[in-house]
C-alpha cells in the first residue's frame, strides 16, 4: 500500500513560530511562503487532517495568524528543501539614493538604467537586491531570521525610467503601502522632457489602453473600445526652449507605459523614448533614456493608514539637480 507523502520521509515535527513579519496573514498564504515546495493541494489536505495545526489544535485555512502562535507541520522534510534562504544580494556592496528612511520604509531615487527586480538578464544587481544588501549590513533584515517575508518594492518605475521607488522594511508597512497604493491615496508627480510645444500651458488628457503582453507595449485609443481602460493624464508646462518642452506630470491613472504612450498619442514623444518616440534622432544627439522621472510623491491618506499614519500629508522630492535632462532648459 502506497504511503502517504505527509509520512515519507518525516524524521520529526516541524514547528514554526509566528513572529511580527508572519502576523497578520492567512494560515495558507504564510504556508504558501514558508514551505514553497509544498503543494498546494498538500497543504489544504494536511489542514483539514490535522497534519498541519496551529497551537496543536486544528485550524481553519482562513484562520489570522497572530505573533507567538506555532504552527506544527507532520510533512515531509523534502518540503523544506527549497527553503534556503536568497544570499545572493549578501555578495553587493549596496548602492542606494535615499530620499527617506524610517523604521517602517524607504524612499529610493532609483538611477535610469537600474532594474527593480530580477529578470532574464539580470538576477542580483536589481533596486531590490540593494536594499535587502542595506539592510543587512545595517542589522535590521536577516534572511535566516524570517519565514514569509523580505524587504519589498511597493511600487516599479521602468528600467530606463529615474525616480522614486517605496521599499517597505516590514509585513505590516508593506500590507498598508499596498493598500494605500490600490486605493489611489498616493498622488505621484512626474518631469518629462516631450518634443515640441504643448498646445495648451495645461491640461487633462483622457484616453484609452489596451496591454499588448505578449510585446510588452501598449496602444492608445481616443474612444472605449473592448480590451482598454481608461487613462487620465494631467500636465502643466514648466519651460520650453526651440524644440522640447519641460512638463511636470500628474497620474490620475496608474497604467503600463501610460505617460510615454500618452503623450506619443498626441504627437508630442518624450525625448529618447525608443519605443513609443523618435529614438532613431535622440540616440544621435546621445539620449539613452526616455527623458521621464517620478520626482515627487504625495500621501494623501483618506482612509485608517494604521502604523504609517503619520506619513499622511507628506511629500517628498528628489533633488532636482540629479534629474539628467533638465540641462536642456537652462
Amino acid at each position: 500500500m502506497r504511503r502517504s507523502v505527509f509520512h515519507r520521509k518525516v524524521s520529526h515535527m516541524r514547528t514554526l513560530i509566528i513572529n511580527r513579519n508572519d502576523a497578520g496573514q492567512r494560515l495558507d498564504k504564510f504556508l504558501s511562503k514558508a514551505v514553497k515546495a509544498m503543494p498546494k493541494s498538500l497543504m489544504y489536505k494536511g489542514i483539514r487532517t490535522k497534519k498541519i495545526k496551529v497551537n496543536r489544535k486544528r485550524a481553519e485555512i482562513g484562520y489570522i495568524l497572530e505573533e507567538g502562535d506555532t504552527v506544527e507541520l507532520f510533512i515531509s522534510e523534502e518540503f523544506f528543501s527549497d527553503n534556503a534562504s536568497d544570499s545572493a544580494f549578501m555578495k553587493l556592496t549596496p548602492k542606494l539614493d535615499i530620499v527617506y528612511e524610517d523604521e517602517n520604509i524607504m524612499l529610493l531615487d532609483k538611477r535610469p538604467g537600474l532594474i527593480v527586480h530580477s529578470d532574464d538578464e539580470e538576477d542580483v544587481n536589481t533596486l531590490i537586491s540593494h536594499v535587502k544588501a542595506y539592510l543587512y549590513r545595517k542589522g535590521e533584515y536577516n534572511p535566516e531570521d524570517e519565514q514569509s517575508f523580505a524587504p519589498a518594492l511597493c511600487n516599479r518605475i521602468d528600467r530606463n525610467t529615474g525616480g522614486i521607488v517605496i521599499a517597505a522594511k516590514n509585513a505590516e508597512a508593506l500590507r498598508i503601502m499596498n493598500e494605500k497604493i490600490r486605493n489611489d491615496e498616493l498622488s505621484k508627480f512626474y518631469l518629462a522632457a516631450v518634443h515640441g510645444h504643448m498646445p495648451k500651458k495645461a491640461d487633462t488628457l483622457h484616453g484609452y489602453l489596451r496591454k499588448d503582453q505578449a510585446n510588452n507595449i501598449v496602444d492608445i485609443s481616443t474612444v472605449k473600445k473592448p480590451g482598454y481602460k481608461e487613462i487620465i493624464t494631467k500636465y502643466r508646462v514648466l519651460d520650453e526652449n526651440n524644440s522640447l518642452s519641460l512638463v511636470e506630470v500628474e497620474l490620475v491613472t496608474g497604467r503600463t507605459h501610460q505617460i510615454r504612450a500618452h503623450f506619443s498619442s498626441i504627437g508630442h514623444p518624450l525625448l529618447g523614448d525608443g519605443k513609443y518616440g523618435v529614438n532613431r534622432d535622440d540616440k544621435k544627439l546621445g539620449y539613452k533614456f526616455q527623458a521621464l522621472y517620478a520626482y515627487r510623491l504625495e500621501f494623501r491618506f483618506r482612509t485608517d493608514s494604521g502604523a504609517l499614519a503619520y506619513l499622511n500629508g507628506k511629500s517628498f522630492s528628489i533633488d532636482k539637480s540629479k534629474v539628467w535632462f533638465l540641462g536642456e532648459f537652462e
